[in-house]
């Protein structure tokens, strides 16, 4: 029988969410990885996992669908046996401001980003036996600590969750431990060009802001410290400590302009 601790990383066919499940994966854990549209980047995720010697397998589910949502970490626990952790990391990031906002670009947001956590965190507790301790991680933004009014939905959905933290670590301790990983300019997205992202990632205190390992490492760090629940570690070069009156891509685009 395999005792080896499982985590459901959502999101996981592609990028940061990919690079969790590798970390991980070599480093003991049995990995669920969650995709919702990207099958066959899961079905690469699972085999590289295999192929390095770890164990994985992948699961489908809409997480806006809160019955898809409510039956994803059952059918892990189902297929592995157990279930330890969940990192929630897919994310929905569209761009609107103050005069773009609406109330649909505010639930699509709520519905991606926030619900899920809750979800299954619950989930999480429900599953977990008595004397077991879990840990849920939740991928927030470190412009939460420095903010700007770009990518508004989106920063208040994860405002909404960065909260959650708190009542979630409240609301399930002792069974469940809730953390949080800020990253800053870690991969390209958005409307983002090259170029921009790569002047947007040296506009930190360090000169250098996150990569996907770095945030994989804080992830198994938070995962494996028993004492540690209802924080969050900013992993963003220091990004966090400077002010930024917009959105990085913007501040680039501005300096390649002059």
């Amino acid at each position: 029988m395999d005792t080896r601790p499982v985590v459901l990383v959502t999101g996981a066919a592609q990028r940061i969410g990919r690079e969790i499940s590798l970390h991980l994966a070599t480093h003991g854990w049995r990995v669920a990885v969650h995709y919702r549209s990207s099958a066959a980047a899961a079905v690469q995720t699972v085999a590289a996992i295999r192929e390095a010697g770890g164990v994985a397998m992948s699961f489908a589910a809409d997480l806006a669908v809160e019955a898809d949502c409510e039956a994803l970490l059952p059918a892990v626990h189902q297929a592995f046996g157990r279930v330890d952790a969940v990192v929630n990391n897919a994310s929905l990031f569209e761009y609107d401001d103050v005069a773009s906002f609406s109330a649909a670009r505010m639930e699509a947001h709520w519905r991606a980003n926030t619900l899920p956590a809750i979800v299954l965190a619950r989930a999480l507790h429900g599953l977990l036996g008595e004397a077991a301790q879990g840990c849920v991680i939740n991928i927030l933004d470190q412009k939460l600590w420095n903010p700007n009014p770009d990518y508004l939905s989106y920063t208040l959905s994860k405002a909404a969750l960065e909260a959650a933290n708190t009542l979630l670590a409240q609301a399930l301790a002792p069974r469940v431990r809730v953390c949080g990983v800020a990253p800053g300019v870690t991969l390209l997205s958005g409307e983002m060009s090259g170029d921009e992202f790569s002047a947007s990632h040296t506009m930190t205190p360090l000169g250098r802001s996150s990569t996907p390992a770095d945030v994989a490492r804080a992830v198994h760090y938070l995962l494996e410290a028993p004492a540690v629940t209802g924080t969050t570690l900013l992993v963003d070069g220091g990004q966090h400590l400077q002010a930024q009156a917009r959105d990085v891509m913007f501040l680039a685009r501005d300096k390649k302009d002059t």
